[in-house]
């Protein structure tokens, strides 16, 4: 290639070329560098919020420290140990983040950590990001990356080793540095790679932040799992009490009451032996003479008392059960239950009303009565079964004003009328037109056009989940003393209209009317405009 010599024209075709390809990258990035700000400030924003959520967890734990230190005593220094390993490798991410800054923008460390990502001049350096987690290795088996990784691998064993073995398999702390990944042309890499190999200085910010929002959210999770812990290692403990376990408190006139008594954490190897008294609070052991006594078997006692007459019914016990060196223990209960006359419970689950054209769950269920014994009917409308959640569905018709629900319960082979209840019917209430979610006021011409299309929005104290279509709309611009309007056939903005938001000069209105919506009924229905003026 000796002595070749480009011509004026081609040096000219060259620098064309060049400014181009800068022009195009510069673009690219901006787009790119914009999109990653928003995701580190959002990044930024949750791990705020999961400083409040763990001081909360903390001054929770730590009041119940205050309640009962020798109980809690073990699960709180877990709990402040905790808080040391994560405090400590935050502590190093950031130093990490502050270090990245000052080599990249070339200011002190102090500097650094004043500035913010949006406010960097070298958010696009991608050069010394990668020189500093990967120096002169290509694996990042040399840089910073590696000794991120180790710090990582670290903490999560550290967490895990505060749970007792049996339950480390039971939380789940994320933070995985051992997988396989892949570039974008398929080649497999490692975690330091995937993470830190040519990436932006924007995107590395909020990689590390992403990675210390893992970190509190792991601190979160074994705090609460030693918290929720502190209650389940009551079984634990020596302090055993009586407890009644009844079938029901809820007694038809003329069935039975019927209740185990067990002692908690009880020995299935051995029968307590129970003495129980109907009628009054209290059993002293000078009074058990007077009592029934009851046998146990496999650790528990069955009691029954009668349900006769309507009212409360009151009883009381002890209970004698041998501890672990032999000793007799005693333990005394005492409850009561109610003997009612059957009644009824129906309620819409959604409102006090039913709407028309729609499925509205209700829940209905007579209390004491298993659930496929009970019989509903309702006077105006369809009443069924909802395979899936259970529930009873009400669809009603319009032209009524109210509609009754009547339930019947089968009691030992009879069925009973157990009542009915009113409930009103009304129309389902119409959405509200939004684009870019709102519906009035200032907007952006560019956010108008992103938005592209309006959207039916059910009112907020609306519970239902109904979906509704735009039909079609008009949409008018006010240009000086002409008038444009336009009609699209769908909820979506048309081409041309498109191009006269485009167009549109700031302080000029667009109106969006006979806004035209269809619901689960079939039914159309013309919406409120929405009016806007371009900003």
């Amino acid at each position: 290639m000796a002595g070749y010599k480009e011509t004026p024209r081609q040096k000219m075709i060259a620098m064309m070329y060049l400014v181009l390809t800068a022009l195009l990258a510069l673009n690219v990035s901006k787009e790119m560098l914009n999109a990653f700000i928003v995701v580190n400030e959002s990044v930024e924003l949750t791990n705020k919020n999961f400083n409040q959520k763990l001081k909360e967890a903390y001054d929770a734990f730590e009041l119940k420290y205050q309640n009962n230190q020798n109980k809690v005593r073990p699960f709180w220094e877990k709990a402040k140990q905790a808080r040391a390993y994560s405090k400590e490798l935050v502590d190093y991410i950031d130093q990490i983040k502050w270090e990245l800054i000052a080599r990249a923008e070339k200011i002190p460390i102090d500097s650094a950590k004043k500035l913010e990502v949006t406010d960097l001049k070298n958010k696009d350096d991608y050069d010394t990001p990668t020189n500093y987690f990967m120096k002169d290795s290509e694996d990042g088996s040399k840089g910073e990356g590696k000794e991120l990784k180790r710090r990582i691998d670290e903490f999560k064993q550290n967490m895990l080793n505060l749970l007792d073995p049996e339950d480390r398999d039971k939380i789940k702390l994320g933070l995985k540095t051992d997988g396989v990944y892949h570039d974008a042309d398929g080649m497999k890499q490692n975690w330091i790679q995937y993470n830190f190999y040519h990436t932006i200085m924007a995107a590395d910010m909020a990689i590390l932040n992403k990675i210390i929002t893992e970190v509190y959210n792991a601190e979160f999770d074994i705090v609460n799992f030693l918290y929720s812990d502190i209650d389940a290692a009551d079984f634990k403990y020596d302090k055993v009490e009586a407890k009644i376990l009844p079938k029901t408190n809820y007694v038809f006139q003329g069935d039975k009451y019927e209740a185990e008594v067990i002692v908690a954490a009880y020995d299935t190897k051995q029968n307590p032996e129970v003495y129980i008294m109907e009628g009054v609070d209290s059993l002293p052991e000078s009074e058990i003479s007077r009592a029934k006594k009851l046998n146990g078997e496999n650790g528990m006692v069955k009691i029954e008392m009668s349900g006769d007459q309507v009212g409360v019914k009151k009883f009381a016990g002890l209970i004698r059960v041998k501890s672990g060196v032999g000793d007799i223990n005693t333990y005394f209960f005492h409850d009561e239950y109610i003997v009612a006359e059957p009644s009824l419970t129906v309620s819409a689950k959604k409102m006090n009303v039913f709407y028309i054209g729609v499925d509205n769950p209700v829940a209905i269920s007579v209390p004491g009565v298993a659930e496929e014994s009970i019989k509903p009917s309702i006077s105006v409308g369809t009443l069924k079964r909802d395979p899936e959640s259970k529930d009873w569905l009400v669809t009603v018709p319009g032209g009524k004003r109210e509609t009754v629900i009547s339930v019947k319960a089968v009691i030992d082979g009879k069925e009973r009328d157990m009542g009915s209840k009113k409930f009103r019917i009304k129309k389902v209430p119409s959405p509200v037109a939004l684009i870019a979610n709102t519906n009035e006021g200032l907007i952006n011409r560019n956010i108008l056009v992103a938005a592209g299309a309006i959207i039916p929005k059910m009112p907020e104290d609306f519970e239902f989940d109904l979906n509704y279509k735009i039909m079609s709309f008009k949409m008018t611009l006010q240009r000086g003393l002409d008038t444009w309007s336009r009609k699209s056939n769908n909820a979506r903005l048309t081409e041309d209209m498109v191009r006269q938001i485009k167009s549109a000069n700031r302080g000029q209105k667009v109106w969006f009317e006979n806004i035209i919506a269809r619901g689960p009924d079939n039914i159309d229905r013309q919406l409120a405009p929405i009016i806007l003026t371009i900003n």
